[in-house]
């Protein structure tokens, strides 16, 4: 995997991954030429890598995917949960090949290459695996060059250079720039997204919507998508709006999303935003980052995990029943729950490692899960937490 002699690279190898530690793992590149530092990370998803690069909650983060054949039903305009990847690059086993799916209208290497991502194939994804597993998610710099001319020492100072994710606050950079209203439901075979209305009746009977402002820390579009179906009519505003900004759209509830970065840096301006909305005594849901971010709110701390959840295989307990869902997981912090004020009750945890996976309050109708219930890409069984907040607000 590693090059002994990095000065020279091998017959063939057009890109490469210089490790902070001085490894140098050679590859083929494909998508865009250049090079970006990171840190790199690695998905267990079998599928869903458009989604995957797409969600933002990717800032920062060079994805090896365990599934070895990626790109092989190409790219669409419908599966995306931003305009624009946000994942620096991708590492793979196999080469992309020609796509084989009818909803394909682009390969994936030529998608890459129009938004200027990396991709690297020929690696052993296995072994790279193993190594973040044993020795943690390390900094690395990927790069392309169809000549196989690389500046290794210069690459090698990059990687060693980067200060890593923790005490980074990403959510500014992906955030939308100012507030919206969202619009459109759930995706179906044939029919595409539903642009009109939710397909749940409301509930109670009513016609008029609740009212979810959603803060923007890099979400996903398929959690605006749920909300939604759930029944919920939602405006979006960014990460730094304040609480009089929310408080002008009178809300219903407040929705928290996922996101990039170390949650106690985005906290800096979170938090006492979040605080007054638990205030209003109003229902709360968050996200991956929004989780997080409640949790620093009520008083408990944060953490890098390390090697981090990234995959749609995850089992999660939920301690109130016992039941266990099968979740869709990226995040590199967690909520740690011996930090946990006496009104924050654990609700979920993941069956991997032992972390916290969800919390409730015990005096403020707020929760939060540490998963992704919206999946995209994913396993449907969390989608009843969507209509559990939509449901507290009527």
């Amino acid at each position: 995997m590693a090059d002994a002699n990095p000065s020279h690279a091998p017959a063939g190898a057009t890109g490469v991954l210089v490790l902070a530690s001085g490894d140098v793992i050679w590859g083929r590149g494909f998508g865009a030429q250049g090079q970006a530092v990171g840190e790199v990370c690695f998905n267990t998803a079998m599928t869903g890598y458009q989604e995957v690069l797409t969600d933002p909650s990717y800032a920062g983060q060079i994805i090896t995917f365990t599934f070895p054949h990626i790109g092989n039903v190409g790219t669409n305009a419908e599966d995306i949960e931003a305009n624009d990847p946000h994942a620096l690059g991708i590492i793979v086993r196999e080469d992309v090949t020609e796509p084989s799916n009818f909803r394909s209208a682009e390969r994936l290497d030529d998608w890459m290459k129009r938004h200027a991502r990396i991709g690297l194939s020929g690696i052993d994804t296995r072994a790279l695996t193993r190594r973040i597993r044993e020795g943690g998610a390390p900094n690395a710099v990927i790069a392309h060059a169809p000549d196989g001319t690389f500046d290794i020492p210069m690459l090698l100072q990059m990687a060693r250079e980067w200060p890593g994710l923790e005490g980074m606050d990403l959510a500014r950079t992906v955030s939308c720039e100012t507030h919206y209203g969202w619009q459109g439901g759930m995706w179906r075979l044939g029919a595409g997204y539903d642009d009109s209305a939710s397909p749940l009746p409301l509930a109670g009977g009513g016609s008029e919507r609740p009212h979810v402002v959603a803060i923007d820390y890099g979400s996903k579009r398929n959690i605006f998508r749920n909300l939604v179906a759930a029944g919920a009519r939602v405006t979006v505003l960014p990460a730094t709006a304040s609480f009089d900004e929310v408080m002008a759209l009178e809300p219903d509830g407040f929705f928290l999303s996922n996101g990039p970065g170390d949650p106690a840096a985005t906290g800096e301006y979170a938090v006492p935003v979040i605080r007054k909305m638990l205030e209003t005594g109003k229902p709360l849901f968050g996200i991956c980052l929004g989780h997080q971010l409640l949790g620093l709110a009520v008083g408990a701390q944060t953490t890098k995990m390390f090697q981090g959840h990234r995959g749609a295989n995850h089992p999660v307990k939920r301690l109130e029943d016992g039941a266990v869902e099968i979740t869709s997981m990226n995040h590199g912090f967690a909520v740690e729950r011996d930090s946990l004020p006496a009104n924050a009750r654990e609700t979920h945890v993941s069956l991997f490692d032992g972390s916290n996976a969800g919390i409730e309050l015990t005096d403020k109708p707020a929760f939060s899960v540490q998963y992704h219930p919206e999946a995209s890409p994913g396993p449907q069984d969390s989608f009843y937490l969507f209509e559990r907040f939509v449901g507290m607000m009527w």
